[in-house]
């Protein structure tokens, strides 16, 4: 596309300096990444700001700069340097405005549906891609874990990429053959305008509890966060809701979209009856208009019922046959680190994302239904550093309340003090349940050698996770790896 095509995508304050009619070969926020014909956008970040490095992009042959900063270069730079100098409100929204442009609007040619919530989303897109593949559709997926396009993985670093990146994954998609992409949509990415321009033909809400205040500073600010996604659906779309949420109905008030509800309430549309489950999976019933489904998965616990329930609606309201629903959700595969069991002999070792005060509770009422009083509970969990610090001493107590012995670790201090961390931990804990063990791999070797030997142990925080990021530095970590080199 050429340079002339992609400003007019722009909601531009003002271009000055030369716009060359040449075709832009990528769009870039990053200069090192910048090479010829490249638009350079600058943007402010959380760490740095993308203005300071306009100089680099130039060195590197950018063609133009979208900017929102009037005073980060003088206009003499861009006429001598003879390329085009684009100033726009919101740097983020123009990145999203040209990345849509330029890789053709490709969420208007694939049928794009989002999940956000604070837990589930990625339980949620495993089951929604595993029903529209059992029906025959090629899908991609983007999310926490990995992106694919169909079977081929492509590593994932951000729930939500940022536009360009998300843009041009969707064009892969398309170009691939997918006829659907399924995706979480993070708050992050809603405030940021990563997913700002595309076209959701459905989105999921899950659920939400306190989250991410290290970035939104109140729950209000985050919940209305989420609501971007809702209020951005044409009448064409579908919003699906967990009508167990009591902040579902806010989310979806001013939504154009075709409301649909699932949840345990008779006033869904898609009433969830029966949750059962043990270690080997969980079964369900969905009702719709008077008729009852009845659904089975080897995923564990009554969140996956729910999950599965709003991947049941999102199949139906495509239009596709209720027993290739059933089969979809069926076949969906464990996903790694959520809820994963490990096990040898008599005790089992469970590996869990449950990083929220919300998604621990859950994870340990699931592990004490299971197992009732004929096993004890063992948990193994830490806090992140330089994150949401008010869920730390709620999930001491949840952790202690509801277990019989509780190991307190580092998760991924980050650039905090682990001990601090643990010391905010330790001040909602009132029991003597526990004990630290700062270090992380020395905490799981505890809890297996020294547990009871039918004892059930919850690993939580990290799940899917391969690393330990210290100090900025991320080492290999793996709890899954751990667990297994302890459980001899």
């Amino acid at each position: 596309m050429e340079l002339t095509e992609l400003i007019n995508s722009v909601n531009a304050i003002q271009v000055a300096g030369e716009v060359e009619r040449k075709d832009v070969s990528s769009i870039c926020y990053d200069s090192r990444k910048v090479k010829k014909n490249s638009v350079f956008v600058a943007i402010k970040g959380v760490n740095t700001d993308g203005h300071r490095f306009i100089l680099d992009a130039i060195n590197n042959g950018t063609i133009a700069i979208i900017l929102e900063d009037n005073s980060a270069i003088p206009d003499d730079i861009f006429i001598h340097e003879k390329m085009a100098k684009i100033l726009v409100a919101d740097s983020r929204k123009a990145l999203a405005e040209i990345s849509c442009a330029l890789y053709k609007k490709s969420s208007e040619k694939v049928k794009l549906i989002g999940i956000t919530g604070t837990n589930g989303k990625t339980t949620t897109t495993y089951f929604i891609k595993s029903i529209l593949e059992t029906a025959g559709e090629k899908t991609g997926l983007i999310g926490t874990i990995a992106n694919y396009i169909g079977d081929k993985e492509i590593k994932s670093s951000l729930t939500t990429p940022e536009s360009n990146d998300l843009n041009e994954l969707l064009y892969k998609m398309y170009n691939e053959g997918c006829s659907y992409a399924v995706m979480e949509v993070s708050s992050h990415s809603l405030v940021l305008n990563r997913v700002y321009g595309l076209n959701f033909s459905s989105a999921i809400f899950t659920n939400i509890t306190s989250d991410h205040l290290d970035f939104h500073n109140t729950f209000e600010n985050y919940l209305n966060a989420k609501k971007i996604l809702f209020d951005s659906l044409s009448s064409s779309s579908f919003a699906i809701y967990n009508s167990d949420d009591s902040h579902s109905k806010k989310l979806v008030g001013n939504s154009k979209a075709n409301l649909v509800s699932y949840g345990t309430s008779s006033n869904s549309d898609f009433i969830l009856k029966n949750i059962s489950y043990d270690l080997s999976g969980t079964t369900f019933t969905v009702e719709y208009k008077g008729n009852s489904f009845p659904v089975s998965t080897s995923l564990i616990g009554k969140f996956n019922a729910y999950n599965a329930c709003a991947a049941f609606a999102v199949g139906f309201t495509f239009g596709i046959k209720e027993e290739k629903i059933i089969e979809g959700i069926k076949n969906t595969k464990q996903v790694p680190g959520r809820f994963e069991i490990i096990s040898k002999g008599n005790k089992k070792v469970i590996v869990d994302y449950s990083h929220t005060a919300d998604s621990l509770e859950k994870a340990l009422l699931a592990v004490k239904d299971i197992v009732k009083d004929s096993a004890p509970v063992y948990t193994v969990f830490g806090c992140g550093g330089n994150r949401d610090k008010t869920k730390r001493p709620v999930m001491g107590k949840i952790a202690t309340e509801l277990s019989n012995y509780v190991l307190v670790t580092s998760d991924n201090p980050r650039f905090e003090d682990p001990f601090e961390i643990i010391n905010e931990i330790k001040t909602g804990i009132a029991k003597d349940n526990y004990r630290v063990i700062e270090n992380r791999e020395e905490a799981i070797s505890y809890a297996i050698k020294n547990s009871e030997e039918n004892a059930v142990i919850l690993v939580a925080g990290k799940g899917h996770e391969n690393y330990q990021e210290i100090k900025g530095i991320r080492n290999h970590f793996s709890d899954r790896e751990v667990a297994e080199k302890f459980l001899v």
